[in-house]
């Protein structure tokens, strides 16, 4: 069946780079694309003029919130309150459990799920928090959650999160590391048994990777077995690290070795590797504010760095610097890692970022960041029919209404919509030529039932906080309101 869009704008791809194409059109047989240009002459069997619409590439998001939002309660704390949001000593070794029932972590699958097609993403490699589980994701999780990536129809790589440690807040007000070896070991196995599962599925819009948690809650035994598991498998590894000073301290403290230093005697910078964020490294102005080499480092090793501006931004930090990174040869992608999933919002945030780090208006300019969250994503995953609009590339595409009053008047769409727009003006994708975003609406899911489903579930989580803070503190003192609630005084 052939497919035909019809737009104001249309990000296209020419010579090797994007394009921008004035009443453009797009047309797709089936899953690939077999037109984009001014004018496509011959039959369609669907027809559908976007008007006042920007059509892009779907958007790659390779940090993706797969949960309910915790930023909400943990990027405004102080240090003492931070402390509670943290695992005691006592409950990591006699009272862990998991907050929720596996029927509703499916619920928040399908609520995460639906929030990234509603923001135009149509590829996703998830991340979710493990603070509320009784230790990380299980197998059967991962599978019901493939279950429900191939009804809503997204692009999706997929495996359990896995770890041999989690990180306790101390009795002195400090941070550490308890350890369950076998645990992690088992978390491996549960990993490998998933990528055999996917295999047998055998669906073009699944596919396996392996995706242990943070560095610093990976033993040297477990990321050395991860490295090779990913060698003999050739599938991709997408590892959290350089993310903050208290991971170099206990890593250090751990292993002799900064976190760079133990991917590398771990193995990994043999395999396909991603790293989320990627802030703390030699020119981190907490280090030594300089370049001392673990850029090339990055470079050398074919490490693809996930940066996550928005998510940085919330927690205080920034790329140092976007563009030093870039000219440097290292491949950016993008992800949003927290909600909303709105990686519009999170472009927008880090080219205003890059300013205030390299002190000038053009260190990072929008065309890079879409760069990033295209192609970038693209190379990452070694899919070079992703993150393009050209004859003979994958039919994921997303269009953005840029036709309302609020969004102002309009430059160049991809400029204006970046500094003035949301990912919220998504009207339509497809991925791999199936509709998947209907007219802002998702076909078969049940939004407005999803929405108050997570309510529950997100209360239910937030109380659980108290059971597992150092000091039994309730959440209502964790989490004090913004303003005292008024009194009636009459």
């Amino acid at each position: 069946m052939r497919t035909r869009w019809r737009a104001r704008h249309v990000l296209a791809h020419q010579d090797g780079g994007h394009a921008l194409l004035r009443d453009g059109e797009v047309v797709w047989e089936d899953d690939v694309i077999v037109y984009v240009g001014p004018h496509y002459e011959g039959p369609v069997d669907v027809d559908r003029d976007l008007g006042d619409t920007l059509v892009m590439p779907g958007l790659i998001d390779l940090d993706a919130l797969t949960d309910i939002d915790h930023l909400v309660i943990d990027s405004w704390h102080s240090p003492e309150h931070g402390r509670g949001l943290q695992w005691s000593q006592d409950y990591f070794d006699r009272r862990r459990r998991d907050v929720f029932t596996p029927e509703e972590r499916a619920t928040v699958r399908a609520y995460a799920l639906a929030q990234l097609a509603l923001h135009g993403i149509t590829t996703y490699m998830p991340i979710a928090s493990e603070v509320h589980s009784s230790w990380a994701e299980p197998y059967d999780e991962l599978v019901a959650m493939a279950e429900t990536s191939r009804q809503i129809g997204l692009r999706g790589y997929l495996g359990p999160a896995y770890r041999s440690g989690v990180n306790v807040a101390t009795a002195d007000g400090g941070r550490d590391v308890a350890f369950r070896e076998e645990l992690g070991r088992a978390g491996l196995a549960d990993a490998v048994r998933f990528l055999d599962h996917l295999a047998k599925l055998d669906d073009p819009l699944l596919t396996g990777v392996l995706l242990p948690c943070r560095i610093e809650t990976l033993s040297a035994e477990l990321l050395r077995a991860t490295a090779e598991t990913a060698r003999s498998r050739d599938v991709l590894v997408r590892l959290h690290a350089l993310q903050g000073t208290t991971e170099r301290e206990i890593t250090q403290r751990r292993h002799g070795l900064t976190p760079l230093q133990l991917i590398e005697e771990s193995g990994l910078f043999e395999a396909r590797l991603l790293i989320p964020h990627s802030v703390v490294i030699d020119r981190h102005p907490t280090l030594f504010g300089e370049d001392r080499g673990d850029l090339d480092t990055l470079v050398r090793s074919g490490v693809s760095v996930i940066h996550c501006p928005q998510t940085s931004m919330r927690y205080g930090e920034a790329l140092h610097s976007f563009r030093a990174y870039r000219e440097a040869g290292v491949n950016l992608c993008l992800g949003t890692d927290s909600f909303p999933p709105d990686l519009i919002r999170g472009m927008d945030a880090g080219v205003h970022l890059a300013k205030i780090v390299d002190g000038r208006l053009d260190a990072a300019p929008v065309e890079q960041y879409v760069e990033a969250a295209t192609l970038g994503g693209a190379r990452a995953l070694g899919r070079s029919d992703l993150g393009r609009l050209e004859p003979g590339a994958q039919a994921d595409l997303v269009a953005f209404d840029l036709g309302d009053i609020r969004d102002g008047v309009l430059d160049d769409p991809v400029r204006t919509f970046l500094l003035n727009g949301t990912a919220r003006q998504a009207t339509q994708s497809v991925v791999a030529g199936r509709p998947v975003l209907v007219d802002r609406e998702l076909p078969g899911v049940d939004l407005a039932g999803l929405q108050q489903e997570a309510q529950r579930l997100f209360d239910k989580m937030r109380a659980a906080y108290g059971e597992r803070d150092l000091l039994g503190r309730d959440p209502e003192t964790l989490f004090p309101p913004t303003f005292p609630p008024f009194r009636d005084r009459s």
